[in-house]
């Protein structure tokens, strides 16, 4: 088993995992979340997919991993308190959305995976991006996954203190990051896998098995009895040793992935 690079496409800090053979391989992009595993090097701790033949590579999300304010999440306990939607949620996954297509070109140059369609995989947080990425880009994908993802934005702003005060614009903008409203596209891009902890908080699962029912044939269930919305242990920044909950996951992400590498020769 190689061991993880470390690297920078296009100004996203990453961590790549090499497929146990050398030469090109099928490029998988993952975003993690921001409960724990909160960082690229985290996330690649909890789902490695080492089985997997193909290049794995995990981008840092804003103000996190590497690209963390003076070291510390403090920056972004800070954006949320100041506008959970506004400050902190919809720039973040706008943001990783829109220098996603550089980081994939520096990618392409730095490492040798091969120029076909890509894999995308998101947690929470990331798997809006990675939704996002499949509604709202053209960029060829063969297969895509989230796990506990944040499928309908509006779900996951009611998870923090007090009621939203929601104006015309924040309602714009959570009303954009609704992937059920968007499942036609999604199923038009490619399958989907919808990973979904049991224990995950109830909103998210029900949004989960909403997107399920709106995507019908293009996607499968995979629920872990057992889990709840983290992946990893506080403080989920360094790598930590994979979780047997988190084996379970990786698990379904390995053998749904190798399923559909074929599609993306």
């Amino acid at each position: 088993m190689h061991s993880p690079i470390a690297g920078t496409a296009a100004g996203v800090p990453f961590t790549a995992l090499p497929p146990a053979d050398d030469g090109a391989a099928t490029l998988i992009v993952t975003w993690h979340m921001l409960d724990a595993p909160r960082s690229s090097a985290a996330f690649a701790a909890a789902l490695p997919m080492n089985d997997l033949p193909a290049w794995r590579v995990h981008l840092d999300m804003p103000m996190c991993g590497a690209r963390m304010v003076d070291g510390s999440t403090d920056a972004v306990v800070e954006l949320m308190r100041k506008d959970a939607l506004m400050s902190f949620l919809y720039p973040f996954v706008r943001q990783a959305t829109e220098e996603f297509p550089a980081a994939l070109a520096s990618i392409r140059v730095q490492l040798p995976v091969d120029d076909g369609p890509i894999g995308v995989l998101g947690g929470s947080l990331g798997g809006a991006v990675a939704l996002r990425t499949l509604a709202d880009t053209e960029i060829p994908v063969f297969a895509g996954a989230v796990v506990n993802g944040a499928i309908r934005m509006r779900s996951v702003v009611d998870l923090f203190p007090g009621d939203y005060p929601y104006d015309a614009e924040s309602e714009k903008a959570v009303d954009s990051l609704d992937f059920v409203a968007e499942a036609g596209v999604i199923a038009t891009h490619a399958p989907l896998l919808v990973v979904s902890g049991e224990l995950d908080h109830p909103a998210l699962r029900a949004d989960a098995f909403h997107l399920l029912d709106a995507l019908e044939e293009s996607s499968e269930l995979l629920s872990i009895p057992g889990l709840a919305h983290p992946l990893a242990d506080e403080p989920g920044i360094e790598p930590a040793p994979q979780l047997p909950l988190a084996r379970e996951v990786d698990a379904g992400l390995t053998a749904w992935f190798r399923r559909h590498l074929a599609d993306a020769a």
